[in-house]
């Protein structure tokens, strides 16, 4: 029940926050992929907690082990399964909010949804859950290279703070030189300095996430109701705290004119390609062989070291102040996450480009 993503490149995530540990089955992996587990856990360690100051001091090495799927280092064509030991969890520091609801928390809709829910980390509905989505995303990035397909993204924006570059103008592989994955040092200091306030004063901020996919060939997306803009935002909006997507122009080309808009075509040797991309790589659901970008908008935490009201299970009034470990600002580990989520999209789309071509 809502636990699975894909249609021939699937993964089932299962596992709580603070439950034994978490995990993915993948189905539909083509056999004979080389599985590199040093990219795994490169991927891993970008997600995992306790990386820098600005994020959660939550201890997990988020080691995975392999269960089933590969033999002799590549894919057999079997479900690959893989699990997240948890090592470092703390289900007492919620005791405290057994029976309340905390603000922007999914403790009231899993309540009245389920009648039961897993108050330790919020469970299920904690981001947790994404390193499993992250280890999956992996395998996909590394079937997407044989392909000439390279997914990169970046923090763009923390608050009010704004990288006004666009991605063209920006060196990629500067990604990992901070701790914020700003590509732009000063702004990045800026960003780390104004969340590493937030923590201290027991708040939290949000963000925004840069993805920009290059190399993807013309032709993948579906029609009418499975364009592959539609499929990146379902997959994008699906990650904990995101509250917006954008691809391309975006929001801001409601405000040209379409003699500004248009992408005109052009041919440069044997390729056509368009003379601008407010398109964002994506023409009637379907990539045009251009780059494609878009922006994901993650809310501030919800989790704050501030009082709250709220009510109780019984609809009592009741003050909520969080304890324990916390990101202040959710995006410089949401890199990997929305790395992997769109890989998952385009891993997908290709395999299933191959199934019509057949």
């Amino acid at each position: 029940m809502g636990n699975s993503f894909g249609k021939l490149f699937k993964i089932t995530t299962f596992g709580e926050s603070h439950g034994q540990g978490i995990g993915v089955v993948l189905d539909g992996c083509p056999a004979g992929l080389a599985i590199n587990s040093d990219l795994i856990q490169f991927q891993l360690d970008r997600r995992k907690p306790g990386q820098s100051r600005i994020t959660t001091q939550r201890n997990e090495p988020d080691q995975f082990q392999i269960l089933s799927g590969v033999f002799e280092g590549k894919s057999t064509g079997t479900p690959i399964a893989m699990v997240i030991w948890n090592k470092d969890a703390r289900g007492k520091d919620y005791s405290h909010i057994a029976d309340k609801f905390r603000p922007s928390h999914a403790d009231f809709t899993y309540q009245e949804k389920y009648g039961i829910r897993d108050y330790r980390g919020g469970g299920r509905s904690s981001a947790r859950e994404t390193a499993a989505r992250v280890a999956a995303g992996a395998i996909a990035m590394h079937l997407l290279s044989g392909y000439g397909i390279e997914i990169r993204s970046y923090v763009s924006q923390v608050g009010e703070i704004k990288l006004n570059l666009p991605f063209q103008q920006l060196d990629l592989k500067q990604i990992e030189d901070n701790i914020v994955r700003c590509p732009h040092a000063e702004t990045a200091q800026t960003m780390i300095d104004h969340i590493d306030a937030i923590r201290k004063s027991g708040d939290s901020i949000g963000g925004i996430v840069t993805g920009v996919l290059t190399g993807v060939p013309v032709g993948l997306g579906e029609p009418v109701f499975d364009k592959l803009h539609a499929q990146l935002g379902n997959a994008m909006l699906g990650i904990n705290a995101v509250k917006g997507f954008e691809y391309g122009s975006g929001f801001e080309g409601v405000k040209m004119k379409g003699s500004e808009h248009n992408d005109q075509f052009e041919k440069q040797g044997d390729k056509i390609v368009t003379t601008s991309n407010y398109s964002g790589g994506i023409q009637g659901g379907i990539s045009n062989g251009q780059d494609i970008y878009f922006n994901v908008a993650f809310k501030p935490v919800a989790t704050i070291m501030k009082d709250q009201n709220s009510i109780d299970k019984s609809g009592l009034p009741t003050v909520v102040k969080g304890k324990g470990r916390h990101d202040p600002c959710v995006v410089p580990r949401a890199v990997p996450i929305v790395d992997a989520m769109a890989a998952l999209v385009l891993a997908d789309c290709i395999l299933l480009n191959k199934s019509i071509k057949l």
